[in-house]
């Protein structure tokens, strides 16, 4: 860590502590040469891999813009969304996983989705789930219905 004063390549951590959200750490660096103190955070890299095999950095800004359309005419606020997009993260950390499919955040996406708007639940996993037929609606439907403890629905004669 080059310090930010005098350019000297060392720097000394005086104190450490992790930050309110528990994603980065600060650090309170002080220069041997010049004396000068200044802080760091440091936080783990994340990366997608994306379906072309590109690799770029997690965003959360991205995981927001993809349930937001999932999320079009439902009772949903940014705020939700950006605790939605929090929790994924949280959860893709938690894996301890360096990289990540992109597939793998729209998975990680659908259980708090679901706990959020269940109409935009289907809409998301209608996509990551891959359906393909009104059959893979009426069962995730069903699979719904069921954690209420509803009955699922008759069949049309």
């Amino acid at each position: 860590m080059y310090c930010p004063f005098c350019r000297h390549p060392d720097s000394r951590v005086i104190d450490s502590r992790t930050t309110d959200d528990g994603l980065s750490i600060r650090r309170r660096r002080q220069c041997p040469e010049c004396g000068g103190r200044f802080s760091t955070t440091e936080t783990a890299s994340l990366s997608v891999i994306k379906r072309s095999g590109v690799i770029e950095p997690f965003s959360r800004e991205k995981v927001v813009l993809g349930v937001k359309k999932a999320c079009q005419g439902r009772p949903v606020t940014d705020a939700d969304l950006a605790v939605l997009a929090q929790k994924v993260e949280e959860t893709i950390r938690s894996t301890g996983a360096s990289q990540i499919e992109a597939n793998d955040i729209g998975l990680a996406v659908l259980p708090s989705l679901r706990d959020l708007d269940e109409v935009a639940y289907l809409r998301f996993a209608s996509v990551y789930q891959a359906f393909e037929s009104l059959d893979d609606f009426e069962s995730a439907i069903d699979a719904l219905r069921a954690e209420h403890g509803r009955l699922p629905a008759r069949p049309v004669e």
